[in-house]
């Protein structure tokens, strides 16, 4: 697994500014102040930071924007990147700084020259999600025959708070890598049964790690689960990850969809594009980076994560369009359509942890429809609640992070699409609403007295492009927001 580039605040000293092989980056405001550290880069390269700190191209730049000195003069280093930044940022402009810094850094080391900066810890977070690379499946080196690797030190004025910050910072950078990692590996890597080995190490983390196979599953009545991967070679199953931080207080449940491939099923997909649903087990993705991130920093709650890993594949044993499933609920489905399966996966999953575990809250994640692409393109997920306190506060840490959702309706007007000649209900509506008719047959495995969300991520999960701290591919679009969720709200 990728693992995030070494982070270290050290104390300010100036004279060996001039020695850093690699990349500087430097701060100055939005009035073309100069701190002790800028005015020692200006001095060295022969007033360059002060000449672009009083032209229009600095002018025209936002706040945490950057823009870079290659091969400045009087310096080793081989490029100085200039942000414009006050020392008290403000609407993010902290962590766009980062992202800018991780952007540029290309594996090399890079001196951070951020004196007393407010929001530090920000600027490092930034810094250390964009420098992501998903390198497992290339051979390429670097001019030491190395893997391609980089670090970022911060040079600031109370190095020892600083410090205080980096574990957690750590734990953050770590859990959206290791989502990041799930969502881009390819299938035939991660298979059911490896992604399952890969959350069974979170137990050296202290976590309660459960793995439920076929027969279990078959015994405890996920038949709609189990029927998604009847057609393929790799066995379904259900992992459980409990982690107690907490007192003896309910726990908080995440759900997510962990289909490995989705071709489809008998409903197959086009051929274009269908290398993507690698891709379609990121809303397990997302689970397995928060439950990690949360029981690297210790957080002080109860959290459960399920997940459930199958994979959607045509085969003479796959399930039919026309086949009738019965849920662990007890309720009948009328598959429409096979490759509307990630519903089928959920519900289940959700029946079981509402049972056995009688959680305070319920939070769903899933590539669940192409629908909510249509409504929402990649800039938000679709967030879908039946309790507005919970809905409010997982919105509120979404904007807090720059993780972009937004509220779509629920309604039993809608559930008239889903109504079934043979069984209990169908498992897909029409194209009509379809993001919305998806979370109506997800609302009828909620228990009543269950604050519930379903976030449908399928737009934000991956990019085609560069998301705001991700380059393209997967996001880790969710880790930081349900993490910021469970500390402002569960955590003792």
């Amino acid at each position: 697994m990728t693992a995030p580039a070494a982070l270290e605040f050290v104390a300010v000293d100036i004279d060996q500014i001039a020695e850093h092989e690699g990349r500087i980056a430097v701060f100055v405001s939005t009035s073309g102040k100069l701190d002790q550290t800028a005015r020692r880069v200006n001095r060295l390269t022969r007033g360059a930071l002060e000449r672009f700190a009083e032209s229009k191209a600095f002018a025209k730049m936002k706040a945490g924007e950057a823009r870079e000195l290659a091969f400045p003069t009087g310096l080793a280093a081989e490029a100085v990147q200039v942000i414009k930044l006050d020392r008290k940022p403000e609407d993010g402009a902290a962590r766009k700084a980062g992202v800018n810094i991780g952007k540029g850094a290309g594996g090399k080391p890079v001196l951070v020259l951020a004196g007393n900066i407010k929001d530090v810890e920000e600027v490092a977070l930034g810094a250390l999600l964009r420098a992501y690379e998903y390198r497992d499946h290339k051979t390429e080196k670097n001019d030491d025959g190395e893997d391609i690797a980089g670090g970022f030190t911060f040079m600031v004025t109370r190095p020892e708070e600083a410090q205080e910050s980096a574990d957690e910072i750590e734990a953050l950078a770590q859990g959206v890598f290791f989502t990041r990692d799930l969502v881009n590996a390819p299938s035939n890597v991660l298979t059911t049964e490896r992604f399952a080995e890969e959350l069974l190490a979170l137990k050296d983390l202290g976590a309660k790690v459960t793995v439920l196979d076929e027969p279990e599953l078959e015994k405890l009545g996920m038949r709609t689960l189990l029927a998604v991967g009847m057609g393929s070679e790799c066995p379904s199953k259900v992992v459980v990850i409990d982690w107690k931080g907490g007192g003896e207080e309910r726990p908080l449940a995440l759900v997510g969809k962990g289909v490995v491939f989705d071709t489809g099923g008998i409903s197959l997909k086009p051929a274009g594009g269908m290398e993507d649903m690698t891709m379609d087990m990121g809303g397990a993705g997302t689970v397995a980076g928060v439950m990690k991130a949360l029981a690297l920093r210790k957080a002080k709650a109860n959290v459960v994560g399920i997940v459930g890993l199958v994979e959607n594949m045509p085969d003479g044993r796959a399930q039919r369009p026309g086949d009738v499933v019965k849920s662990m609920k007890g309720d009948t489905v009328e598959v429409i359509n096979t490759d509307a399966e990630g519903r089928l996966v959920l519900c289940d999953i959700m029946w079981y942890v509402q049972e056995k575990y009688n959680p305070v809250g319920m939070i769903d994640l899933a590539t669940l429809t192409g629908a909510i692409i249509i409504g929402l393109g990649h800039e938000n997920a679709g967030v879908f609640s039946n309790n507005d306190v919970l809905c409010d506060a997982f919105l509120k840490a979404a904007e807090t992070e720059n993780e972009g959702a937004w509220r779509m309706p629920l309604g039993p007007a809608y559930d008239k699409q889903l109504k079934s000649n043979v069984a209990d209900m169908k498992n897909v509506g029409g194209r009509a609403a379809g993001s919305i008719t998806a979370a109506q047959f997800l609302q009828r495995f909620v228990k009543d007295d269950t604050p519930w969300i379903h976030l449908d991520i399928a737009g934000v999960a991956s990019l085609k492009s560069d998301g705001p701290a991700s380059p393209k591919g997967a996001s880790g679009w969710g880790v930081l927001a349900l993490n910021r969720l469970v500390a402002d709200r569960f955590e003792d």
